[in-house]
């Protein structure tokens, strides 16, 4: 009795088996164009995406490193204006492969040379744009170009919005080579505000979190001062 029910069970599991198959078969038979027209699409969106690595993407960023390097000279020499603008010559400046390549590693490397150029010339708002356009995900890199966007900020006049850049950049660094530089811009930034007892939070923090570095061992002048401030 036993072996009949499970030769039913059987039988009927090949007949659902079957069933799907036939389904499936007639309904490739039926969409056969769709199917088809599917793979095609697949495919062709693969073969652009491929294309565009090798034929445009790649070679684009050559010729972005290319037009980059010439700007990078200038700007070494402290020539910050014919970096950003160029020579008028065979240079077009970092503006122009912004504009050109942006998308490219050299033209988001552009963005961050623009924006110091602009810091440099002092037009805060052109480099606070540039600078905030810029990505990285380097651990020096990134915290140094927040860190700059606090100077272009407290260079401007706006004092607590460049300490908040200058928080955020010793947040991202969190070590003793950044991180108490930008807590000691902190410390003055809070003074020149004549909030001293601020002031003495981000020296002591230097004091406290990053005895080893620099910034450290001439701390204590800060710290006294911003206390003797704030007692008076």
């Amino acid at each position: 009795m036993a072996n009949k029910e499970t030769g039913k069970k059987t039988a009927t599991a090949e007949q659902e088996v079957g069933e799907i198959v036939s389904r499936s078969e007639q309904f490739i038979e039926n969409n056969k164009k769709n199917i088809t027209f599917g793979i095609i699409a697949i495919a062709i969106i693969i073969g652009a995406i491929l294309a565009y690595n090798y034929l445009y993407s790649i070679p684009k960023n050559k010729n972005a490193a290319v037009a980059i390097f010439k700007g990078e000279h200038y700007f070494m020499k402290d020539s910050f204006n014919l970096a950003l603008h160029g020579n008028g010559v065979d240079y077009d400046g970092f503006e122009q492969i912004i504009e050109q390549y942006g998308g490219t590693k050299a033209g988001n490397l552009a963005k961050a040379y623009a924006g110091i150029c602009y810091y440099k010339t002092g037009d805060m708002e052109n480099a606070i744009k540039h600078l905030k356009s810029f990505k990285s995900d380097d651990d020096n890199i990134s915290p140094a170009i927040t860190g700059l966007i606090g100077d272009c900020y407290v260079e401007s006049g706006d004092v607590r919005q460049g300490i908040s850049y200058f928080e955020k950049a010793a947040s991202k660094a969190d070590n003793d080579f950044l991180s108490p530089v930008y807590l000691k811009k902190i410390g003055i930034a809070y003074e020149s505000l004549q909030q001293y007892d601020n002031a003495v939070k981000a020296y002591a923090a230097i004091k406290e979190k990053h005895a080893a570095s620099m910034e450290a061992t001439d701390i204590e002048k800060y710290i006294i001062r911003a206390q003797m401030s704030a007692s008076k």
